[in-house]
């Protein structure tokens, strides 16, 4: 049985969500704004859907598909959302996505905790290539792939239907040797101050 990891941050955590989290995962979460600005969190969040969700965590992890963290506040020890790679390992390719809560956007948190994770993936999980992808309404989302050296890789228009209206899937994509280029880091990925300290 793998331990799920930590991954500590300038400013945030990345830790294993506890049944705990449950309320706040609902609070956050039900914001109209998440569920409209990403693709299958559901409006309105019902009760038990994020016991449920946080109950799949390990066995997803155990069973090599998805490494998914609570994004938490180093000072003040909140919940702010929550990210994830879920990845297949017969192509060691990977698949990042995220979210936050309202209250606490465009400062950034989203950006650091997603270095934080792909930093990790590439290192520890030994991925070749992560891709994301945004709903062509939510761009400021690919602001973030952008961030992080992503390259734009395509749109399917219309692609998947969004509260009755088609909306567009904008994909982005990273290698690890880009990665490798941008981060600083070695071919063994290793740099004399690493970007994150897992715990």
């Amino acid at each position: 049985m793998k331990t799920l990891p930590t991954i500590s941050l300038e400013r945030l955590v990345l830790r294993p969500f506890i049944l705990d989290d449950a309320p706040v995962v609902q609070q956050l979460a039900g914001d109209p704004y998440v569920a409209e600005t990403t693709l299958y969190i559901p409006h309105p969040y019902e009760d038990g859907v994020a016991e449920k969700w946080i109950g799949t965590h390990a066995d997803n992890f155990n069973g090599d598909r998805s490494l998914e963290l609570a994004i938490v506040h180093k000072e003040k020890d909140e919940l702010i959302g929550a990210i994830c790679i879920g990845y297949n390992n017969k192509f060691n390719h990977g698949e990042l996505s995220y979210w936050i809560g309202k209250e606490y956007k465009n400062k950034g948190y989203c950006t650091e905790a997603a270095k934080g994770i792909v930093d990790y993936a590439f290192k520890q999980l030994k991925l070749n290539r992560i891709f994301a992808r945004h709903l062509g309404k939510n761009p400021a989302s690919g602001k973030v792939m952008e961030k992080l050296g992503m390259k734009y890789e395509g749109t399917l228009r219309q692609h998947v239907l969004k509260n009755g209206e088609y909306d567009d899937l904008v994909y982005y994509g990273l290698l690890k040797d880009e990665w490798r280029n941008r981060r600083g880091f070695d071919r063994n990925g290793e740099r004399a101050a690493s970007s994150y300290t897992e715990t």
